[in-house]
């Protein structure tokens, strides 16, 4: 790996992240996700880390997308102008 980030930073001007950043930014990932959290396996690989990541954002998104469907379907079911209607717009709009 240090091979290619050798390559990439000769003649750019772009900063280098070194082993020891890269191992501690997969670290707190690590800590933030709860399906790596409760397996208690000890090590767990940079890759592994950084595929759980990617599915634990996917079904983050899924879930905000459902949560804003039954919003959605909740606001019709409701009086338009009543103050709750107000609190429902304002989440799914953001």
């Amino acid at each position: 790996m240090s091979g290619r980030r050798s390559r990439q930073s000769s003649g750019s001007t772009t900063s280098r992240i070194s082993d020891d950043q890269i191992i501690s930014l997969v670290s707190r990932l690590q800590q933030l996700l709860p399906e790596i959290q409760t397996r208690r396996s000890g090590k767990v690989s940079a890759s592994k880390v950084l595929q759980e990541t990617c599915n634990y954002i996917k079904n983050l998104n899924k879930e905000v997308d459902d949560l804003s469907d039954r919003l959605s379907q909740l606001l019709e079911t409701i009086d338009a102008d009543s103050a709750e209607a107000a609190i429902i717009r304002s989440l799914i709009t953001g």
